[in-house]
């Protein structure tokens, strides 16, 4: 434990409540705010794209006891189901046994809070930060930008609130902060399948759903209620895009043409589509993440990034994780404690925003190519009998701790390889010979 201080959480999302928890643990008072009103009770609907947790998440949350807890809201998901315009492809994700988890952000968030209130954290909601000082970590709060403001002195505080945070805002304008922002032309709406009257799923339950249209695509995440949260990734502008579907008719249109599959599972798609807000997708990097012994930034608020890889909550739950681990090597000594964290987290969440830009351009087009799929059966293959020699990206990134950097690097030279493998004279029928073992042996010496 450490000498105990008295620290300001913004944010109480899912990093900042999880965040509280550690910070409990090692005797710290934690008071964690929040501009937004208890989501515990509010309805929680319309902007979200449903949670893969996978192995770094589970990490995080099983240090500090609460995994099982987690579990019991969660669905495991031991495949993709590809829908291709006249047939469902199933590809499995990683080792026999080897599941993301599809948990609703809304439950999770209400299940944290909850957990870390248990813990010792109070939490302060409808409290509006504008601004923070950074050499006294000092909070100023109040109703409105330009009116009256209260001073809250803490040792130290943590910006948890998000891609656009304002605990960053007041970091981005000192001298030598680098910031940068890129939206995607992409942006995405939810829908929703509900369950059968009997409440079991549509569809099968245990499959991350993707209907890949190339400039467009529709994802289904099950829910234990047995419904689905559908997600539609499509561009804003040009001929298939948001702005496209004006009315009623164009987007029935629209999906009985695209997603014909889709159309008797969502009921009350034109309601949705029109309800529902169009969101953006953004990358967001930035550098320091600290200031001094005061203020740390965790999370989306240092780096934000495209839901692609289904990595965004893993990454900022294992922000907590490598900070709890130079807290443990560190004691007291924040200043070291924070340039350690930023110093080993920072390369990892750049390598993560590229990959999940990439996955991006997998997941829209090349999970329907015939060529795609036999590249994975035959990675499939070689890894599976010479594991030592081969792990796929998709598993490197998703089922391992190994760092996010390695495995951008590592699954650069792999795409090389199977570049040249995928080249061999008549591939298709002899993917599986000992001739293409050979030549993958030869290219990785």
């Amino acid at each position: 434990m450490q000498t105990p201080l008295k620290i300001a959480v913004v944010g109480s999302g899912l990093v900042g409540s999880l965040l509280a928890i550690y910070l409990k643990r090692q005797g710290h008072t934690v008071h964690v705010f929040d501009r937004s009103p208890d989501i515990r009770n509010i309805q929680f609907s319309g902007r979200s794209i449903n949670l893969a947790m996978s192995t770094r998440g589970w990490k995080a949350v099983d240090e500090v006891g609460i995994g099982d807890e987690i579990r019991s809201i969660a669905i495991a998901m031991d495949k993709r189901a590809i829908h291709v315009s006249d047939a469902l492809k199933f590809q499995q994700y990683g080792k026999e046994g080897e599941s993301i988890y599809s948990i609703s952000r809304g439950t999770l968030n209400r299940k944290m809070i909850d957990l870390a209130e248990a813990a010792g954290a109070e939490f302060f909601f409808e409290q509006r930060i504008w601004d923070v000082s950074l050499a006294t970590a000092t909070l100023h709060i109040g109703e409105t930008e330009r009116g009256e403001w209260t001073d809250l002195k803490y040792d130290m505080v943590f910006g948890a609130d998000g891609a656009f945070s304002r605990i960053r805002h007041r970091m981005q304008r000192q001298s030598m902060f680098n910031y940068s922002q890129e939206f995607l032309n992409t942006g995405y709406k939810e829908l929703n399948i509900p369950a059968n009257a009997d409440g079991t799923h549509k569809l099968d339950k245990n499959s991350f759903h993707i209907w890949p249209r190339g400039e467009y695509m529709l994802i289904a995440l099950p829910n234990l209620d047995g419904s689905f949260t559908c997600t539609l990734f499509m561009p804003f502008e040009g001929e298939n895009s948001f702005a496209s579907l004006t009315d009623r008719k164009l987007v029935e249109d629209f999906f009985a043409k695209n997603f014909p599959d889709s159309i008797d599972v969502i009921p009350k798609l034109a309601e949705d589509f029109f309800k529902n807000p169009t969101s953006t997708l953004v990358t967001m990097k930035c550098y320091p993440w600290t200031f001094e012994d005061k203020v740390a930034l965790i999370g989306d608020a240092c780096h934000a990034i495209v839901p692609f890889y289904g990595q965004g909550m893993n990454a900022g739950f294992e922000d907590i994780t490598v900070l709890n681990e130079c807290i443990e090597k560190f004691g007291d000594d924040w200043t070291t404690i924070f340039a350690e964290y930023q110093k080993s987290r920072k390369p990892n969440a750049d390598a993560i925003a590229e990959l999940s830009w990439r996955n991006f351009m997998e997941m829209s087009s090349s999970v329907a190519d015939e060529k795609f799929l036999l590249q994975k059966k035959i990675e499939k293959r070689f890894s599976e009998k010479y594991p030592d020699k081969w792990l796929p990206l998709y598993s490197r990134v998703t089922f391992s701790h190994r760092p996010y950097s390695e495995a951008l690097a590592i699954g650069d030279k792999q795409k090389a390889i199977m570049d040249q493998v995928m080249q061999l004279d008549g591939i298709e029928n002899k993917w599986d010979s000992e001739e293409v073992e050979r030549k993958i042996f030869e290219y990785l010496s």
